[in-house]
Order: structure tokens, then C-alpha cells, then sequence
């Protein structure tokens, strides 16, 4: 009885604690290596370049690298017993990197990685936000679960790549999450001569969802300078810009 009295009163703390943040979007993908983070990270950039409050959840416990990405090597610091983001890009970015650096495996059963997504939201100082973008674990798994049951997600992107495999696999994460009733969106990625493009379109027509746009693949994207794409290449942010647009059209 005293267990469920105190993950009730948890729950309640972390709901509170989301009060002020108008829509979370978590973007997934059905298998790792598709470029889910590069998709997340560039949007939510963009989000606040245009002057939206934004933050950013790294909800992939088992291997974090939207700290990496933004090449962010601070740890958390603690005012008034709460977390406090790390700022980058006008953004307030959250991810249990920050407790134990990158290098480092995560070898946790689900119960442990719940509590951990749980914890990181509840003892935050995020504030107020217009956008809190969620970087998710790659497939359909406990901490899917955890964020779309508790973080009252107000749409999903599902990030694909063009090949025949990598679509078979984000047709089961956009499944998963119409399974919340939440409201989803594909953007395929890595488009052009090598994988081919098109098949993100395809499935989302197929799936009677919205195609939200499609990234180019371009060597620029894996640039190791920490600055992202949408802010160095004019061709990436208005492709990016597209897919800002067409998100927002989830949420109405």
C-alpha cells in the first residue's frame, strides 16, 4: 500500500511538472540507425530559432546521444532539490547522459528504465514550454510505453528510411502509437541514389497518415562540429521548416 501511495504521489509530482508545457512530441522509430536523434534535434533547433520556448528529452536511456550530437559534456547541477537543464541552441535539454557521461552502457532491466524516464520528467526544472520534443528509444519497447502512458504525448513522428526493411519497422512504431490514440506522422530520411526515396510517402498514404517530408542524405548531416544541419545548410532548414509545418498541422 505505502509502494502505490508513493508512485501515485510521483505521478502526480511529474504531472504537475508538465502542466506548463502546451505539446509533446515524441519521435520514434522502429529501428535504430535511421537517423531518429539527427530528425528530433534539428526540429526542435529550428522550434526555437523561431522563437518558440522549446525543450528536449533524450528518452533514449540505454544509449543517449542528443547530448553527443550537441557535443554537451556538462553534468546536471541542482538548485532547490531540482534538475536543471542544460541550455544549447535556446533549448532545455534534459537526458541521463548528463548524470553519467556517454561512454558509459546502461545495462537496465524495464522497471529501472521506467523509473528512470519517470524520475528525469518529475525532478526537472523545464518550466514552461510551447514544445517539449522527445527523443525516444529506437522500437517498441518498456520506455515507449512509460512515455506514451504517462507523458500525455500530444502527437508522434515516426522517422524512416526509404528500404523496403527500415519502413516494415516504422509501420509497427506508428501502429504503436495510434494504439495511444495519438495523432502520427512520417518523415523519411537519408533520401537519395543510395536508399532511394519515396517509401516514407508510400507507407504513410498506405497508413492514412500524414507524410510530413523528406530529409536528403547529405555527408554535411554527420558533421562533427556539434552545430546542427538546420543551422548551417540553407537546403536542410527549408526542408526542415516543411516538416515544423506539417507537425503543427498534427496538433490541431
Amino acid at each position: 500500500m505505502q509502494e502505490m501511495m508513493e508512485k501515485h504521489d510521483q505521478l502526480n509530482r511529474m504531472k504537475r511538472n508538465l502542466d506548463g508545457i502546451k505539446h509533446k512530441i515524441a519521435v520514434l522509430s522502429g529501428k535504430g540507425g535511421v537517423g531518429k536523434t539527427t530528425v528530433a534535434v534539428n526540429v526542435a533547433v529550428l522550434l526555437a530559432k523561431k522563437g518558440y520556448k522549446v525543450g528536449l528529452l533524450d528518452a533514449d536511456i540505454d544509449c543517449p546521444n542528443v547530448g553527443k550530437m550537441l557535443g554537451i559534456e556538462e553534468t546536471f547541477k541542482m538548485e532547490k532539490e531540482k534538475l536543471m537543464p542544460v541550455e544549447r541552441y535556446g533549448m532545455k535539454i534534459l537526458s541521463m547522459a548528463f548524470f553519467q557521461g556517454e561512454d558509459k552502457p546502461t545495462i537496465w532491466r524495464g522497471p529501472l528504465i521506467h523509473s528512470a524516464i519517470m524520475q528525469l520528467v518529475e525532478k526537472s526544472d523545464i518550466g514552461d514550454l510551447d514544445y517539449l520534443i522527445i527523443d525516444m528509444a529506437p522500437g517498441t519497447h518498456d520506455s515507449t510505453l512509460t512515455v506514451f502512458q504517462f507523458l500525455d504525448i500530444s502527437a508522434a513522428v515516426v522517422v524512416t528510411t526509404p528500404q523496403s526493411l527500415s519502413l516494415l519497422d516504422a509501420k509497427k512504431a506508428a501502429l504503436a502509437a495510434m494504439h495511444f490514440n495519438k495523432p502520427v506522422g512520417i518523415v523519411e530520411n537519408m533520401a537519395g541514389e543510395i536508399f532511394g526515396s519515396g517509401g516514407g510517402k508510400k507507407l504513410a498514404d498506405e497508413m492514412k497518415v500524414p507524410f510530413l517530408g523528406s530529409v536528403d542524405m547529405k555527408k554535411e548531416i554527420a558533421s562533427e562540429n556539434h552545430i546542427p544541419i538546420v543551422l548551417r545548410d540553407d537546403s536542410m532548414r527549408t526542408g526542415f521548416e516543411g516538416i515544423v509545418e506539417n507537425m503543427k498541422g498534427l496538433l490541431k
